[in-house]
């Protein structure tokens, strides 16, 4: 027996220690881990003053900043999210935003700004650089844009709302934790309490994705859930978007651009209206920028507007930067010294001269000149809309490479967008083609008025063809009128015939020198134009340019004015 005790002993101590070691594994197989999870890594805060931001339900990659207790978003996540009027001139160290009938203008840096010349405060710096970073006050954007936003402290965090939707909320039920991912073992993000409201995000089969009220978002077990309604936010309405006053016509533009080409050219206006018809705005291509400091050249003179309107025809001055050299358009528009010289001199000549309308015609705008030339059109738009001034922009027929003209913007502020729906293919196009083919007119229209309203859209027309030589590698084209035109395929014997897919006579011949193709610009093929035109029913028709065409065209675009 002796023996034996010992021996049961050992038993029963083996049995004690295995169950000892099965109970630990289950202990921590089946126990809520209390790992606290680091909430400025699960943030990613970036140092004092970073304030990341939950937009809605989703921790997005823009940070803000914090300053004295207050919010600053940088530039380029205002214009994302809240509102892209907001203008930086860095050249003199302002923030701009233009309304309908005024500017308000800050200087980077102050807690003062003047609003249409009168001079207000706020109770923080409105806007301030970090390196070359631009930083504008929460409080303030809020004036331009309708959200709300709360901080909290430790970490610092921001939630911001752009929506109120219906959302769904619970209660928690007892004293829980919200963890990192659905799970027991998860680390611990923060603690809740029985009556809290949450967020529910999304229900799964035991857990769901909550956000609490301080907006960290995790993980809670649905038995610690209960009370599940649907809400409606209140939604923030404070901000008013302000309406800009069209200056539009209420019958069809016909506009006829005028190549001007020196202060003589003034006196061709009675030739080259002689055979027109229906003609009801002129643009003569008075104006050129000279220099970087807002200056331009000018054609103008008073008989010729005297002239214009004694046929019935408004004049909208065309204001060019094709011919000017050594202009950066940048250096021009960027700074508000310059674009302001340019805005006054244009409206003091407009007033002087008794014009209609201004065109501008801008070209060539590089991708960083693309804001300070649509914050020149937002500008000029003011004294225009004060003085009864037409504004029409030119603009490419839309492409990826031209979004920066901002179309959408010009479509609010302008009172017409105009489409150069030509120069498909140009004088230096690698390879022949149409000038303006069916497809390439249609996508223009068709893409213009997704972004502007039919009614402010007039589509340019070409009056001129371009004679394409190819020889090996080599392809160079003449653009020329339609009457050259015809006479080139009658001098070289040139057979035509319609080609569906450009909706143009198409002609071709194998000279000495190369093999010749054309697409005539004719009645037939501005018919089918005119026609695409009017099914998206926009504003009118212009043409480049008067002198190029023959005296029967007019017939067509009649038609087309009359339907």
């Amino acid at each position: 027996m002796k023996k034996v005790i010992p021996v049961i002993i050992a038993i029963v101590l083996i049995i004690v220690i295995a169950a000892a070691g099965v109970g630990a594994k289950l202990l921590e197989k089946y126990s809520y881990s209390k790992e606290r999870a680091d909430l400025t890594e699960y943030f990613g805060v970036m140092g004092a003053g970073d304030v990341p931001v939950i937009l809605q339900d989703e921790r997005i990659e823009e940070h803000a900043r914090l300053w004295d207790g207050v919010c600053y978003f940088d530039l380029a996540t205002v214009h994302k999210y809240f509102n892209d009027r907001f203008y930086e001139d860095k050249k003199e160290g302002l923030l701009l935003y233009a309304l309908p009938d005024k500017i308000v203008r800050t200087e980077i840096g102050t807690s003062t700004l003047t609003r249409g010349g009168e001079e207000e405060t706020r109770e923080y710096v409105i806007s301030r650089y970090e390196g070359d970073m631009l930083y504008i006050a929460a409080d303030y954007v809020k004036e331009y844009a309708n959200f709300s936003y709360e901080l909290f402290t430790a970490p610092n965090r921001m939630q911001v709302y752009t929506e109120w939707n219906e959302r769904q909320t619970a209660v928690i039920a007892k004293d829980t934790q919200v963890r990192y991912q659905g799970g027991i073992k998860s680390d611990i993000l923060t603690d809740v309490q029985k009556g809290d409201e949450v967020i529910v995000l999304e229900e799964m089969e035991n857990w769901t994705k909550i956000k609490t009220r301080d907006a960290i978002m995790g993980y809670v077990e649905n038995k610690r859930l209960e009370g599940h309604k649907t809400q409606t936010p209140v939604p923030v309405t404070d901000y008013v978007e302000p309406v800009y006053e069209a200056n539009t016509r209420d019958y069809k533009i016909n506009m006829a651009w005028h190549g001007i080409g020196g202060v003589d050219g003034n006196e061709t206006l009675d030739a080259m209206l002689g055979g027109t018809k229906g003609i009801n705005v002129i643009s003569p291509t008075w104006f050129t920028l000279v220099g970087n400091q807002g200056d331009f050249s000018s054609f103008a003179t008073k008989t010729y507007v005297d002239k214009a309107h004694e046929r019935g025809i408004e004049v909208w001055a065309l204001v060019g930067n094709v011919e000017s050299k050594d202009v950066d358009m940048y250096e021009v528009l960027a700074g508000t010294t310059n674009r302001t010289h340019l805005i006054d001199g244009l409206i003091n000549t407009a007033l002087e001269y008794k014009l209609d309308g201004l065109n501008i015609d801008f070209e060539n705008i590089s991708l960083d000149a693309g804001e300070p030339f649509i914050e020149f059109i937002r500008e000029l738009s003011i004294p225009c809309r004060e003085h009864g001034i037409v504004l029409s922009v030119d603009n490419y027929v839309p492409m990826d490479h031209t979004d920066h003209y901002n179309r959408a913007e010009q479509g609010l502020v302008a009172d017409y967008v105009v489409i150069m729906g030509y120069d498909e293919h140009y004088g230096g196009s690698k390879e022949a083609g149409s000038v303006a083919s069916i497809d390439f007119v249609e996508k223009g229209i068709a893409n213009t008025v997704e972004q502007v309203p039919a009614e402010k859209i007039i589509n340019g027309i070409p009056f001129y063809t371009r004679i394409w030589e190819t020889a090996g590698t080599n392809v160079s084209s003449q653009a020329v009128g339609m009457e050259k035109a015809q006479e080139y395929i009658t001098q070289h014997g040139i057979t035509t015939r319609w080609d569906e897919e450009t909706c143009q006579n198409y002609g071709e011949y194998q000279s000495e020198s190369g093999f010749c193709q054309v697409w005539l610009e004719d009645a037939e093929s501005i018919r089918v134009k005119l026609n695409i035109m009017q099914k998206y029913g926009i504003a009118g028709v212009a043409e480049w340019k008067l002198g190029y065409e023959v005296d029967s065209i007019w017939d067509v675009i009649e038609e087309y004015m009359n339907q």
